[in-house]
């Protein structure tokens, strides 16, 4: 029960925070859609100690931030690489995927596309295979500072095991 509490708190934040209308037809809409996605959520089976949205608390903000801070450099380097087409060199690169749950995997491909310059083609148990417009961006992929912080964020399973 506590999930699905927690779970329906952050999507309500989400929702506040996102939608920025704030009439009494779009509060109930969206109390609405939240109590669908958390039955849905229920029936699935998929809200549990490994998806309890709670279990990130302050670490999840952080790593927003820091995500955003990397969009907001491969835009730039993206905006570089259209100024200057002769640097585009497109290539895939596979990067070995060191994390553990089925979340912090997802997480992990989710992050680099939404990265411009990157988008993940393929996620495997140990293997993410990605495309990316130029060279630094596949060292920065290999470099594995988004898995690190991935790992980062799911750390609060260390100290419950």
């Amino acid at each position: 029960m506590r999930y699905l509490i927690s779970l329906s708190l952050l999507l309500a934040a989400l929702w506040l925070g996102i939608s920025g209308v704030y009439k009494p037809l779009m509060f109930m809409l969206g109390a609405a859609s939240v109590l669908v996605v958390v039955w849905l959520s229920r029936r699935m089976d998929v809200v549990g100690v490994e998806h309890n949205p709670a279990l990130y608390s302050w670490r999840l903000p952080v790593y927003w931030a820091w995500l955003v801070g990397q969009i907001i450099k491969a835009n730039l380097t993206v905006a570089k690489l259209v100024l200057n087409p002769a640097r585009i060199r497109p290539q895939i690169v596979r990067v070995p995927v060191p994390l553990e749950s089925k979340v912090a995997k997802v997480t992990y491909a989710n992050s680099c596309t939404l990265t411009p310059g990157t988008v993940t083609l393929q996620l495997e148990p140990d293997e993410l295979t990605a495309h990316v417009l130029d060279a630094g961006s596949a060292e920065d992929l290999q470099a594995g500072h988004m898995a690190a912080r991935i790992a980062w964020l799911e750390q609060h399973d260390q100290g419950a095991k």
